[in-house]
C-alpha cells in the first residue's frame, strides 16, 4: 500500500496534466471576502509527525532474525525517503530517525540505489524514491484503485472550498493519508502529509474509518492501540474515542474539533466498498473559524457527493473486473 502513497504526487501531475479540472460548482463565502493575489502570503498550520521510526526499529530488532531484520529495516528506510516527498531525505535525517548507525544507514541506503529502488541527487545527497518503485507502483496501483478514482473528485473538493482535502485508506489498525489536495485559501492546513499513519480514530478520516465498523471491531482496535494511543495520543482515550464514534454515526460525518493540531479542524465522511466495509475516507482541513456549524452544513454534501461518485466508480471498475475474469474461464473451457 505504501508504494502507491509514495507515488502519489507522481500519478496526480500525470493525471492533472491530461485531464482538466471541472468547473466549480460552490464558491466559500470566506473565499470572496479574501480574495487571493500573486503576492498574498501563504500560512501554514503544520502538524508534527508522530510516528516513531526507532520504536518501529527497537520492535525488528527485537523480533526479527539477522536476515529479515536487514529486511525490515531496508524496508523502513523505504518508507521514510517516501515519506520526506519531493524534497528528498538527509542520510543525516534518516540516521536519527531510525536510531541506527550512520555506516549502517548509508551501506543500506546505497544497496536500495544499486537495485534501482532509490535515487541519490549527485548535487544535494539526498535520497528520493528510484525508478522500480515507481513500476512496481504502477503495477501495485491496478489492486488500489481507490487512489486513482479519487484525484477528480479530491480536485473537486480543493477547489470548490478552496481548502485542503484528503483522502485516508484503511491498513490494519491505522489510517493512512494516501493524497492531501490543497485548495487556494492562504491559510492552509497541513494536518496530513502524504504517507503519514495515525491509528484508526484520530483524525476527521480516520474517525469516519472506524465509526464505519462494527462495534465488535471497534472496541478490537480500541484494545489493540490502547499503548500506543496513551503514549503519543493522549487527547483520544478510548472512553473519548466512544463517544466520537456515536457522535459521528448520529451525525453522519466525523469532526476533528482541533484534537491534533491547535486550530486545525477536520470533516470527513467514509468511503465503502461493494461489501459496506469502510475502504477509505474524504476529509477536508480548515482553520477552525471556517468550519463553523453553519460551514459544515454546506461542506458535508459535497463530501458525500464526491464519496458516492467514488463509490460507484469502483463498483464499475469490480463489475468490469469480474467479467473480464469470466470471459478469460469461458475461453479456456
Amino acid at each position: 500500500m505504501f508504494v502507491c502513497t509514495s507515488l502519489a504526487g507522481r500519478c496526480y501531475w500525470l493525471f492533472r496534466r491530461h485531464s482538466d479540472p471541472p468547473p466549480c460548482q460552490m464558491k466559500s463565502p470566506s473565499l470572496e471576502e479574501y480574495p487571493l493575489r500573486r503576492q498574498d502570503k501563504v500560512h501554514i498550520l503544520e502538524h508534527p509527525k508522530t510516528i516513531s521510526a526507532k520504536i518501529a526499529m527497537q520492535g525488528i530488532d527485537e523480533a526479527a532474525s539477522s536476515g529479515a531484520q536487514a529486511i525490515d529495516r531496508a524496508a523502513t528506510l523505504l518508507l521514510l525517503v517516501g515519506r520526506a516527498g519531493p524534497s528528498g531525505a538527509r542520510l543525516s535525517d534518516l540516521v536519527e530517525q531510525c536510531n541506527l548507525s550512520k555506516p549502517t544507514v548509508r551501506r543500506m541506503l546505497l544497496a536500495l540505489v544499486r537495485a534501482g529502488l532509490l535515487d541519490q541527487d549527485l548535487e544535494t545527497r539526498r535520497y528520493y524514491l528510484g525508478p522500480e518503485i515507481y513500476v512496481l507502483g504502477t503495477l501495485a496501483s491496478a489492486r488500489f484503485g481507490i487512489h486513482s478514482i479519487s484525484l477528480r473528485p479530491l480536485i473537486r473538493l480543493s477547489q470548490e472550498t478552496g481548502d485542503t482535502a484528503f483522502l485516508s485508506v484503511p491498513r490494519d489498525l491505522y489510517s493512512i493519508c494516501v493524497h492531501r489536495e490543497e485548495g487556494p485559501y492562504p491559510i492552509r492546513v497541513h494536518a496530513l502529509h502524504a504517507g503519514d499513519r495515525h491509528p484508526l480514530g484520530v483524525g476527521a478520516g480516520g474517525l469516519a474509518l472506524l465509526a464505519a465498523l462494527p462495534d465488535k471491531e471497534v472496541e478490537e482496535v480500541l484494545a489493540a492501540n490502547a499503548d500506543v494511543l496513551a503514549n503519543q495520543y493522549p487527547s483520544f482515550s478510548p472512553g473519548v474515542l466512544r463517544s466520537l464514534i456515536r457522535d459521528t454515526r448520529a451525525r453522519g460525518y466525523a469532526i476533528n474539533p482541533g484534537m491534533m493540531l491547535s486550530d486545525s479542524w477536520a470533516i470527513g465522511v467514509v468511503i465503502r466498498g461493494s461489501d459496506g466495509r469502510p475502504i477509505g475516507a474524504l476529509s477536508i482541513a480548515a482553520t477552525e473559524s471556517r468550519l463553523s456549524e453553519e460551514r459544515q452544513r454546506e461542506l458535508v454534501p459535497l463530501l458525500k457527493r464526491e464519496a458516492a461518485w467514488i463509490e460507484k466508480r469502483l463498483r464499475e471498475a469490480d463489475n468490469l473486473e469480474r467479467q473480464s475474469k469470466a470471459k478469460t474461464r469461458r475461453a479456456y473451457r
